[in-house]
Formats: structure tokens, sequence, C-alpha cells
């Protein structure tokens, strides 16, 4: 018997969590949670909520970032995973094949029936470099294609094909592709004619300020790649498994057939990182061409039997709790109440999205009071009045989420699956009540939009 006592290690020195971090991990993480005030410590989860050290309950409008698709703990994932401990299987040989990585492979191609096989790596970086990869071997070009604002990964070639300088900067020379804007068919058109596109890689709901592909896009494009030989690749690793309404978000549009999906964030359950790319058979006969090839790409955890088993049951609980019809109701609902919100709130500029990945923009106001307060916070840094609304979220309403993305006034939610209209009614009057302080002459926010230009220019 080993000595090693995890809750007694916890117990002894969970307190520590932000001190360690600053000393041995990225410094900034607890440097940043401190400024904002998010340094909260928690002690449990369940489902779509947090419950602190002093027992309060905080409601997650963020499912770490689309990870917790069924919330955290779900019973029947939780039961998988002791389920496959316990069986002690023979895991990882590498030089068997074993029975889960074929059968999650099985059920996963149910829900693409256009597609054949399945690739199972460790993350949403990897689906994303596997598919840029396979897209190159199996056209024999080299050039891929992506969006403005995109992101894809920080990989290096997952880094390649992202659309946000502020994550580029520093680590080039990068992989020599191509960036259009989003619904721009004309460009699409004009670099395949230069006939080295292996591929146009795609979120269909942009995740950095959360912005669906325009009607009828992605079916021009698809046409537009084929005439020329190239393949679309959808990404779908946050957007995936029921988040915006249907189990893919390229299903939202008629006819649109992607040539390889990737997948990740919520098929892991919450527990074991796992990412998959889905793609045709003739890609794969390609690139695994020979049993020469047979470990021409691969991945060391690739189809552990941990991610497996959790794959297969939250796809279970998906159909068994109707989890993408739920998001489509609950989504349209929180959508359509924050909507009916714009006409009231002049800093509110806008909300869309698809079933539950929601964006929230804010803009420059009319009236010349917030004008003046809005012109000052622009600037120190854009982006700081979304922050200024984050933070009285979590700290006066208990409620966690954050901005889409650096420099944006967009916040985004993505949370949990699993809400319903109890949830919707909570943010809905948390939010409310944030936008009624945002409003008013003076204003808690606003005092605290005075420390967070300081803390900017600061760290220009």
């Amino acid at each position: 018997m080993t000595g090693f006592d995890l809750t007694a290690l916890l117990a002894e020195r969970g307190g520590e969590r932000y001190e360690l971090h600053a000393r041995h991990l990225n410094h900034q993480l607890p440097r940043m949670l401190h400024t904002i005030g998010f340094d909260k410590v928690y002690e449990r989860a369940q489902g779509a909520y947090f419950w602190d050290t002093e027992g309060q309950f905080y409601l997650d409008m963020l499912a770490g970032f689309g990870v917790m698709g069924l919330g955290r703990h779900h019973p029947v994932v939780r039961k998988a995973l002791h389920d496959v401990l316990d069986a002690e299987l023979p895991d990882l040989t590498r030089f068997d094949c074993q029975p889960l990585p074929g059968l999650l492979a099985e059920k996963l191609l149910t829900y693409a029936p256009h597609l054949d096989r399945v690739f199972f790596g460790n993350s949403g970086t990897e689906a994303v470099e596997t598919a840029l990869k396979f897209a190159r071997y199996a056209t024999g070009r080299g050039r891929i294609l992506y969006c403005t604002h995109a992101f894809h990964g920080l990989t290096t070639g997952s880094l390649s094909v992202n659309g946000e300088d502020g994550f580029r900067d520093g680590f080039a020379p990068l992989l020599p592709d191509t960036a259009l804007e989003m619904g721009d068919l004309d460009a699409l058109e004009r670099e395949l004619k230069r006939g080295d596109v292996a591929g146009f890689v795609v979120e269909p709901i942009q995740g950095k300020g959360v912005h669906p592909a325009p009607p009828g896009f992605l079916r021009a494009a698809q046409e537009l790649l084929h005439r020329h030989k190239a393949l679309l690749i959808a990404d779908e690793v946050q957007t995936g498994l029921g988040r915006t309404g249907d189990f893919f978000a390229y299903q939202h549009e008629d006819g649109v057939e992607p040539d390889l999906v990737c997948v990740a964030k919520a098929l892991s359950g919450g527990y074991v990182p796992v990412g998959a790319t889905l793609g045709k058979d003739w890609i794969f006969k390609k690139v695994y061409s020979s049993m020469d090839r047979v470990l021409v790409h691969s991945a060391s955890f690739g189809a552990n039997a941990q991610a497996m088993a959790a794959g297969l049951a939250v796809l279970s609980v998906m159909e068994d709790e109707q989890i993408v019809a739920g998001a489509r109701h609950t989504g349209d609902l929180l959508r359509s109440r924050l909507a009916a919100l714009v006409d009231k709130y002049e800093l509110l500029h806008d909300v869309r999205g698809r079933g539950l990945m929601i964006g929230i923009e804010f803009g420059r106001p009319k009236s010349l009071g917030l004008r003046g307060r809005w012109t000052m916070l622009q600037a120190a840094r854009k982006g700081l009045f979304a922050q200024m609304v984050v933070v009285p979220l979590l700290q006066r309403h208990r409620i966690l989420t954050q901005v889409s993305g650096d420099h944006l006034e967009v916040i985004k939610l993505i949370p949990p699956l699993i809400i319903g209209e109890r949830e919707v009614d909570r943010f809905v009057e948390a939010f409310t009540a944030v936008m009624d302080d945002a409003h008013g002459n003076g204003g808690l926010m606003w005092d605290f939009g005075r420390t967070l230009v300081k803390q900017a220019l600061q760290t220009r």
C-alpha cells in the first residue's frame, strides 16, 4: 500500500493554490485573477453550480470554455469511469485493438453519416492538427485557408490558422496559410484558383465574438472547395455536441457535409481529455496507405480507455436526456429574453448566437454622460466595459461568465447544456441589475471601471 493520501494532501495544502501557481506555473494567471476579483476558492461543484468555502453557490455560465457540456460530475459519466478503472483493461498496449475506441467511433459517426472514420487524440488543437495534416496529405497541397478572428488552437499548426495576432506574435515562422474574412466567397475563390489550397478550416460559429457564418456561406464555400479539389474542415471543438441546438453546428445549413470534422471539449464529460477528427474514408486511406504507414499519425494517449468510456457515456446521456433539444429550447429562451433588453439599454448593442452559445455585445452609447465614461474606458483598453459587466455578475450575483476574447466588448455565454428556465431567470435578473447600475448616475461599476483603467495603463 502506498502512503499517498490525496484527501489529506488537499486538506493540508489546498489553501496554497494561488501561491503555488504564482511560484511554479503561469505567474500571470493568479495576478490577473487577483486584479479582477476572481480569486475565489471553490470547494466543490455539481451540475451547473460551484460552492465556495463559505457555502455560497455560483451559477456557471462558462462551462470550462465549453468542456462541461453535461455540467460537472454527471453520475452516468462518473459511473462509466469507475467501471472502466475497475475493469483493469489492458489499455494502450499499442499492438492490439481494444473495443472501446471502435464503439465510440461507431457511435460518433451516426451523428455525421456522410463520414466514415475517426482519429482519436487528446485535445481540440490535436483534432485540428490532425485535420490539417490529413488535408495536406490527401490533396498533395500545402496551403490552408482560414478566417480572420478564428481560433483553432495554440499548437504550431493550429496557431498557423489562428486569426488573432495576439496569439501569433512572437511564435513565427508559422505555416504558410492564408486568412479570409468570414463570408467572403470572392476571396475564397480567388485563393482557390491558385491551385495550392488543401482545405478551408472554419468554425460554423466563431467563438471569438460569437459570429455565426452568414446564411448560405458554408454550402457555397463547400461547392467552391470541391470544384477546386480542396477540402472543407469544420472545427466543431466548441460548437459540437449539441452546443448550438443541433448535434453539429454545420447542420444548421442544409447540404453542408464537411470532409473533416474536429470535436473535443464536451466529448470528455469534463473528466478525461479527448479529441476526435472525423473524416471521409478516402482521406484516411490516403494517409494510412500501407502497413509501412500504420503509425504515420498517432498519439501516445489517443483512444485510451478512460477517454473512450467518458465519450460513450456522454453520448448516451445526450440521447437519454435529450440534451440537444434542451439546449435549443433553453438557448432560444435565454437569447430572446436578452434581446428584449437591447432597446432598454443604450450600452447594449446586440445579442446573437444559436442554442446555448450566445454573444452579448456592448457599444458606444448615445447620451453624453455615458459616452464620456465609455470613451474613457476605450482610450485605456478596448474590452474593459465587458469586463466591468463580468465582475459584478460574479461578485454581486455569483454568476461566472467571461469576455469572448481580448479587446472585445462581447460576453460569451456557453453554460452547461443542462441548464433550464430557473438558470435563465437567474441570469437575466442579474444581468438586468448590472445594466441598471451601468446606466445609472454614478454606480459601483464605473468606480470599478476606473480601477481597470489604472491597471490597463500600468500593464502597457
